[in-house]
């Protein structure tokens, strides 16, 4: 069959019998891999640097040319909380008051998301404060109540939002719990008293600001060897009051959905008229001739400055 590679091969050795019978039972073709699709910058989320792919290209042979400049294109997390300007607000309601919260989205943006995420999920209900030290910290975020369990919104451990003006200063005080460096989850705690000590350490992202009779209900409650308090202390809901990037998302999809601007149409060039053949056909003659004589200018008289002495006494 002429459609078989073997066919034009007359003469094989065996150790080339040996390789190709090799070869086809372990050859498998490659998988041709399916082109992402390339996302282009728009008014919204273009940088104010390229992409690069144009210096590539000129000083590296294994690239593609590229001779267009592009800006390189912002993630949506950088485009959405560059926007945020303004303060969230979340109450927790538990079985002994609730508990009002100010969230500092403007500061400390992906763990304001995270926690305003995971409080309109429903991911709090039904879960409880599971550790309570006096005169330290309120404990909770944990579904298994264990202080062991709990996860972010992205279903990871996000990076720590350290401000320097952000401290575990005074009662109130609203921080995200962790297992070290960049281990944020779920979990959150919310300080007794001022614990400088937890500074740089842990994030702080809100404060409490109504419910203060409630923190003090809770931490009257006597606990376990284990910091547990004896009686549950559960987070019956969440209610979102203001959700800055829920504003963000609807500013950036209005303004995704105007109209760029429509660019002027450029005019249709006309062809240059033709005076003659060779060089300098397109100069008109007519502007080549001699005007009138200029008028001569009348030439300054040069002053000249008297170098004798006078007669001084009128000084």
């Amino acid at each position: 069959m002429k459609s078989d590679p073997k066919y034009t091969v007359r003469v094989l050795s065996t150790e080339a019998k040996a390789a190709l019978t090799a070869l086809e039972k372990e050859y498998t073709a490659p998988v041709k891999e399916e082109k992402k699709a390339v996302r282009r910058a728009d008014k919204t989320n273009a940088a104010h640097y390229s992409t690069g792919a144009v210096a590539a290209a000129l000083t590296s042979t294994v690239m593609m040319p590229e001779t267009t400049h592009e800006p390189a294109v912002l993630s949506d997390d950088v485009v959405r909380y560059s926007l945020v300007k303004k303060k969230g607000y979340v109450q927790l309601a538990t079985t002994h008051g609730n508990l009002n919260l100010e969230l500092y989205c403007n500061l400390v943006p992906k763990t304001c998301n995270n926690f305003i995420s995971l409080c309109q999920k429903g991911y709090y209900k039904g879960t409880k404060f599971h550790r309570s030290i006096r005169n330290f910290i309120l404990q909770g975020g944990d579904p298994t109540g264990t202080g062991k369990g709990g996860e972010s919104i992205w279903g990871k451990p996000f990076k720590d939002e350290m401000k320097p003006n952000l401290v575990h200063q005074g009662r109130g005080v609203l921080s995200m719990a962790n297992e070290g460096p960049n281990t944020n989850g779920s979990q959150f705690f919310i300080t007794y008293r001022s614990c400088r000590h937890l500074d740089n350490k842990h994030t702080v992202f809100g404060k409490l600001v109504g419910g203060l009779e409630t923190l003090a209900a809770i931490e009257a409650i006597e606990t376990d060897n284990k910091d547990r308090p004896i009686e549950d202390i559960f987070i019956r809901d969440t209610v979102v009051f203001v959700d800055p990037f829920q504003e963000v998302d609807e500013q950036l999809k209005k303004e995704r959905q105007q109209k760029p601007p429509e660019e002027p149409v450029a005019k249709p060039q006309q062809p240059l008229k033709t005076f003659h053949s060779g060089i300098g056909k397109y100069i008109d003659p007519a502007l080549c001739k001699e005007g009138s004589p200029e008028e001569s200018v009348n030439k300054k008289q040069k002053l000249v400055a008297d170098a004798q002495f006078k007669d001084f006494s009128t000084w």
